[in-house]
């Protein structure tokens, strides 16, 4: 992999700057001043070519309505999946949004009634339970991995639409072409449809099993679909907010502009998440490919630091993210008593599985720098060897 002039070491002081994982740790964690590794953005200031086109579009100074359906939004994203993902995307299926789950709520309320069934993949990304059981729909969780639970889920009468998270969230699953194919002739066959979330999509990590990602638009099918998506997860600029889709059949994209436009009166998109998107997409691959692999590093730390210390977790890094997912039943530990050392003694906060469904699981995000990385491993080695 080619190297990068980009600087991951460094520490950004993210203290008051409103931002969630920080400032907002409390909220969760019921103190302050924890080390936290806890939501899923980095710890990194944004590509060095974002942040010029942001500079160079705030000095411009005119903020009025802007559209998002202009040439080099349509043509920056065509870009990213050609060069990307060798896919070639039909730009006329483009939506947009405000964020993924925004879009991920009108969906459901498009293709779903209250009381109907939505699919999802367990461990859950607590977004999507939100969002569906929030919406009066009930949610049906199926075992990753375990395509005939998925079969049994989406063959009864009233499943209506099959959550897809691709890479999956919290795992790092990375998807094959052919569990994508299936999946996506299972969910035809049975009048399901399919809302494939692939924001985690630009950080499946390269060698390993050798997984790659596959967008949803390649395997679709006749089936009614939605592939909804945002660079901010990877370029991390999720607070400019921002994202987009394809919808497969053109109605559905004809409804889905109309509520956004009209119901939620969402017709201008903020301008410098179209600016970040474009100059992520253009010129920011090579970034991109960096904190990747720094990550990647990170991540490979964890597997270390953790074999030696608790070797029967077995545990190796995701196929996609910087999150790692962590099994700890093994160890026979409390979770409520793992949550109050790591918070009282070692001053971490750490994300519970239990936020995902999966008690006797952690999930440790490391996007951030070195040494921080260090320190949260570290807690939690201590942490459990404390209560064993």
């Amino acid at each position: 992999m080619a190297s990068a002039p980009y600087d991951f070491d460094t520490v950004v002081d993210r203290r008051g700057t409103w931002c969630v994982q920080w400032d907002g740790v409390a909220d969760r964690f019921g103190a302050d001043g924890l080390l936290p590794f806890t939501i899923s953005d980095m710890d990194f200031a944004t590509a060095p070519e974002v942040l010029a086109a942001l500079r160079a579009r705030v000095d411009h100074g005119v903020f009025g309505y802007t559209t998002w359906q202009q040439d080099d939004f349509r043509s920056a994203i065509a870009h990213w999946y050609a060069t990307r993902y060798g896919t070639a995307i039909d730009t006329g299926q483009l939506v947009y949004g405000p964020s993924v789950l925004s879009q991920l709520s009108q969906l459901l309320q498009m293709w779903t009634a209250e009381g109907d069934g939505v699919v999802v993949h367990t461990p859950t990304y607590d977004g999507f339970r939100k969002a569906v059981t929030g919406l009066g729909r009930e949610l049906r969780g199926v075992p990753v991995g375990d395509e005939e639970a998925l079969e049994r889920e989406l063959a009864r009468p009233d499943a209506k639409a099959l959550v897809l998270c691709s890479p999956h969230n919290p795992t790092g699953r990375v998807w094959t072409a052919g569990e994508l194919a299936r999946t996506a002739e299972l969910a035809e066959r049975h009048g399901v449809a399919v809302i494939s979330d692939e924001i985690h999509a630009d950080f499946v990590h390269e060698g390993g099993v050798g997984r790659v990602h596959v967008p949803w638009t390649r395997v679709a099918g006749g089936g009614r679909w939605a592939l909804v998506t945002s660079g901010s997860k990877a370029f991390n600029f999720p607070a400019l907010t921002g994202s987009y889709g394809f919808i497969g059949d053109a109605g559905d994209r004809t409804e889905f502009l109309r509520r956004m436009e009209t119901a939620e009166g969402l017709a201008s998109p903020a301008v410098l998440s179209l600016t970040a998107h474009i100059a992520a997409y253009r010129e920011g691959a090579a970034w991109l490919d960096a904190v990747r692999a720094y990550t990647a590093g990170n991540l490979a730390y964890v597997a270390r630091r953790l074999g030696d210390a608790l070797p029967e977790l077995g545990w190796t890094p995701p196929e996609a993210g910087y999150l790692a997912w962590i099994d700890l039943r093994p160890l026979g530990v409390d979770d409520e008593a793992l949550q109050r050392v790591l918070v009282e003694r070692e001053r971490v906060a750490i994300m519970g599985g239990a936020v995902y469904g999966a008690p006797g699981f952690l999930r440790l995000n490391v996007g951030c720098p070195r040494e921080k990385a260090v320190l949260g491993v570290e807690a939690l080695v201590r942490a459990v060897e404390a209560l064993r």
